[in-house]
């Protein structure tokens, strides 16, 4: 072989449009990821929404579906209500360290509302006045805060 028939070096592949190529079905692949996510959420959240709406309206069919005994046999309310606290109060810890500002604040004004339809069920069962206070006191905590965290959340988005 002479050397003027040895091949040199190739000339450059672009791999420009594949690169192209990938990186957009990539974005397609997550927002499809992103789309489920959001519709499993919304799933979750939407079903966790009706079992409550049917813990008001029909209570005892309600803790029956559950495996709840039809009267409060010993402490399984206060457990499932024990465990709800711990949930969302971790939630709401999480939130705040992970400067989530927008989604504390819905927490603290949706946690405001629940205080302050917990206060009128004391008020309307044992109208302990220090219980309803507490409840009351909790709930206009909770709008003040949500509404800071809610405003800081937007300077910060901004």
């Amino acid at each position: 072989m002479s050397m003027s028939t040895i091949p040199g070096p190739s000339p450059a592949v672009d791999f420009t449009s594949a690169n192209e190529g990938f990186q957009s079905w990539l974005a397609s692949v997550r927002a499809l990821e992103k789309s489920h996510l959001v519709w499993l959420s919304l799933f979750a959240g939407l079903l966790l929404t009706l079992i409550g709406v049917r813990f008001f309206i029909v209570p005892q069919d309600a803790a029956h579906t559950f495996g709840l005994a039809p009267q409060i046999i010993g402490n399984e309310m206060h457990q499932v209500i024990a465990v709800r606290d711990l949930w969302l109060g971790l939630l709401a810890v999480a939130f705040a360290a992970m400067r989530e500002w927008r989604a504390l604040a819905l927490w603290l004004i949706l946690g405001a509302g629940v205080c302050f339809v917990d206060a009128a069920i004391v008020a309307n069962t044992t109208a302990k006045v220090w219980a309803m206070a507490f409840h009351v006191g909790s709930g206009v905590f909770c709008w003040k805060v949500g509404i800071a965290c809610w405003r800081f959340g937007k300077k910060m988005a901004a």
